[in-house]
């Protein structure tokens, strides 16, 4: 049998693999402490969950952009949260926002710029489209995002005509958030350099400083695909609904998708497009909720923050989403003394002989020799953590390490590993 050459070439999701072998381990009777997926922890809503419940006896096909009152309800949101000007008309529903990332990678011609670190998957999606792909590695100091000197520099190398990059903020792996000014910064090098920008606004709604995480979209209208969808703030990753909307401008990229996701997935199941509208129709529960799910974000990845600065960790506090990215570069020497070069070493030995799971820089584009790993805030019972959380006044360390056992017990252990240095 003949294989695609591309595909051949490239491995499964790192972040779907370490989760199925860490479920094997745990089966298997080991304990793991698992820093190592990000799926958020909390249970869907259930005003969520009713909808759907209402709507399973729906099997229609629905139209392929996606339900006419889902996509006005989600402009609506994005106007009244974001001060975004969506047209129902260009915006289509998808199986989750990463299938509409890959559709749009797909359509669209030019070098793929990735500021990195950045989402296991952008890069190999470019692959597989065949696209150049040319990471922009930030630097810690400048808390690991790009800036505009980075952005323009790295585009007047590549042959002039149109560019592609992907945004990430809230970021994954890092948890930084773009500030107003560096988004406009960026627009501004995008604009000159014909860059098209896909902002994977996500974790939009998971921003720790009381407020969604503003978007490149904001400066840069014209020029800027916006993707979200239910996983992250609505906790619905396996209702497998995304979106995906483009500016007015772009009439002929929403015909061209359309067109596509009409020969590949068709639609997404119906009565998970009625559970979507409850999400994205500024229910005051819902959102409450979702507010209070992002607090129990914001203090968990605190407390991470906090046991791995105490451990000597370099590491940058998050700003949103449910992920660090510590890095372990004070201890180069004495894990060199154990075979360790690298972060794809360094997590194989983590999770082989001190039971955590994480994952190594190089599955985020960033360099190999760098001792970086990704970890998630998110190992814990989110449906007892959130009942317990109503009942506090205070949300703080104590509380992660009464309720959210596994994190202090993973610090532990990481703490433990490192101090027999």
């Amino acid at each position: 049998m003949q294989l695609n050459p591309t595909i051949r070439e490239i491995r499964e999701s790192a972040t779907l693999a370490i989760n199925q072998r860490v479920s094997a381990l745990r089966q298997g009777g080991r304990t793991i402490w698992h820093f190592g997926f990000g799926q958020s922890p909390f249970p869907v809503h259930p005003k969520m969950q009713d909808a759907l419940r209402q709507n399973a006896f729906r099997k229609e096909y629905l139209p392929t952009l996606g339900l006419p009152a889902l996509r006005e309800v989600i402009c609506s949101f994005h106007r009244e949260h974001f001060q975004y000007e969506f047209a129902p008309d260009h915006v289509i529903i998808g199986p989750g926002s990463k299938e509409l990332i890959f559709q749009a990678l797909y359509l669209l011609e030019g070098p793929l710029i990735l500021p990195a670190p950045c989402w296991v998957s952008y890069a190999p999606q470019g692959e597989i489209c065949g696209k150049p792909v040319v990471p922009v590695v930030a630097e810690k100091t400048d808390g690991y995002k790009v800036r505009a000197e980075q952005l323009r520099s790295a585009g007047r190398e590549l042959p002039a005509g149109q560019k592609i990059m992907i945004l990430n903020s809230p970021n994954n792996p890092t948890g930084a958030v773009y500030s107003a000014d560096e988004l406009q910064a960026l627009a501004q090098v995008c604009r000159e350099l014909n860059i098209i920008v896909i902002s994977d606004e996500i974790y939009s709604h998971v921003c720790f400083n009381g407020t969604p995480a503003k978007g490149i979209g904001l400066f840069y209208p014209e020029g800027t695909i916006v993707t979200g969808g239910l996983s992250k703030a609505f906790s619905a990753g396996g209702y497998r609904l995304g979106f995906l909307a483009a500016p007015a401008e772009m009439t002929g990229f929403i015909k061209a998708i359309a067109t596509l996701a009409s020969e590949t997935f068709s639609c997404v199941s119906s009565p998970v497009q009625y559970s979507a509208i409850v999400a994205f129709s500024d229910d005051s529960d819902v959102m409450e909720y979702v507010n209070q799910c992002t607090s129990l974000h914001h203090v968990a990845g605190d407390y991470l923050y906090e046991r791995f600065t105490e451990m000597s960790l370099g590491c940058v506090r998050p700003e949103g989403g449910f992920y660090l990215f510590p890095d372990f570069a004070p201890f180069r020497r004495s894990l060199e003394g154990l075979g360790i070069a690298g972060s794809p070493d360094l997590c194989r030995y983590l999770l082989e002989h001190v039971d955590v799971a994480m994952l190594p820089g190089t599955d985020f584009c960033h360099p190999a020799e760098e001792l970086t790993c990704r970890v998630t805030s998110v190992d814990y019972d989110g449906g007892a953590v959130f009942e317990a959380s109503l009942t506090q006044p205070e949300l703080g360390c104590d509380f992660i390490e009464t309720h959210c056992p596994n994190l202090k017990d993973g610090c532990d252990a990481l703490k433990n590993f490192l101090e027999s240095f």
